[in-house]
């Protein structure tokens, strides 16, 4: 449904749509026209009040949840909100210290990044998300192990401790001498490489002739590095913190949103590739409910925020994930404070 712009609201809708907004997000009920009357923001009446408010509700800004009830910002009155009208507050001294203390002790960059995680998961009360730099393992070691005459388990160890296993199918004239000849090549050649440069070296071998290797054994090193590419570049490295904060008081009343948020957090690849979206983002973005369809049954929001390396280039993002109801005048800076204060480290 298109919607009109803030501007082209009148001053008392607007004065009424903010209201409901506000009043929602802090506790995450819906509003009734007398709630607002008793705040006392504004000289109109119940009734005037039910009246704009039916207005809003026709813009498709607002919505009733049961026929009795008040009203609540549809996923499309938040967007209108957060892009329009939100007042965003910078994080406080406590939380920039909170934040900036958790990045300030020495140790692998991975550690900083969960605990950026952490940090922002308890501040927010939202589960914490970071978008890891992908970071390829040089190889160490390589071996195959027969399973049958068609398959084998393929082993590759890297320089990071990190083991992967897969069965592989074999080509047609693989012995199991041949196997051991393609792990220890692997092993001799390739090791200390990347798996692109590892390919790629291979390639140039094959091609100049000088790979002592038969045909089925450069068959199989050759479909073993590019899956092992390809998963790599395809598998997510997401840290998440603080999931159990999505279990709260208003989450008792819907469970089911709340178990089809947490799977989606488990299945992670989603997930991930969400935050990737944000990386071309030029500051935090901020993904609404149904407006991304990964959300769609969980009715949930995502705020998220790219960080850059010492080159300036982006990579990776961090951000919260939770209930459409957030404070998101609080949390947005909050996630660009983190996305800034990561940067930093990096560049040291």
């Amino acid at each position: 449904m298109a919607v009109s712009p803030v501007h082209e609201l009148t001053d008392r809708a607007r004065d009424v749509f903010r209201v409901v907004v506000e009043s929602y997000l802090g506790s995450g009920a819906p509003v009734g026209s007398r709630t607002i009357s008793k705040l006392g923001a504004m000289n109109l009446s119940p009734a005037s009040i039910r009246n704009v408010m039916q207005d809003l509700e026709e813009l498709g800004l607002l919505a009733a949840p049961h026929t009795s009830a008040g009203r609540m910002p549809t996923d499309t009155g938040l967007r209108l909100f957060v892009d329009g009208m939100m007042q965003a507050a910078e994080p406080s001294a406590d939380e920039r210290a909170a934040i900036e203390s958790r990045l300030a002790n020495p140790g692998p960059i991975e550690d900083a990044l969960t605990a950026a995680t952490a940090a922002l998961s308890g501040l927010s009360a939202c589960a914490g998300l970071v978008l890891v730099p992908r970071k390829a393992p040089r190889l160490k070691q390589f071996a195959f192990a027969p399973l049958s005459a068609e398959q084998a388990l393929a082993v590759l160890v890297g320089d990071d401790g990190s083991v992967e296993n897969r069965v592989m199918t074999l080509p047609k004239g693989m012995t199991a001498s041949g196997l051991a000849e393609a792990g220890n090549y692997m092993t001799a050649r390739l090791a200390g490489l990347t798996l692109a440069e590892a390919a790629a070296v291979l390639e140039n071998e094959i091609r100049q002739e000088r790979a002592a290797l038969d045909a089925a054994s450069r068959e199989l090193i050759l479909e073993g590095l590019a899956d092992w590419a390809r998963d790599s570049a395809q598998r997510p490295v997401l840290i998440v913190r603080g999931a159990a904060n999505l279990i709260d008081d208003q989450a008792a009343a819907n469970l089911d949103r709340v178990r089809q948020l947490l799977d989606e957090i488990e299945g992670k690849e989603e997930i991930a590739r969400l935050l990737e979206s944000a990386q071309e983002a030029s500051a935090t973005k901020v993904f609404i409910g149904a407006e991304n369809k990964l959300f769609a049954l969980s009715g949930s929001s995502v705020i998220a925020a790219p960080y850059h390396g010492h080159d300036g280039r982006v990579v990776g993002v961090v951000g919260v994930i939770g209930p459409t109801r957030l404070n998101y005048a609080r949390i947005v800076p909050m996630v660009d404070f983190t996305a800034q204060s990561l940067s930093r480290l990096m560049h040291k």
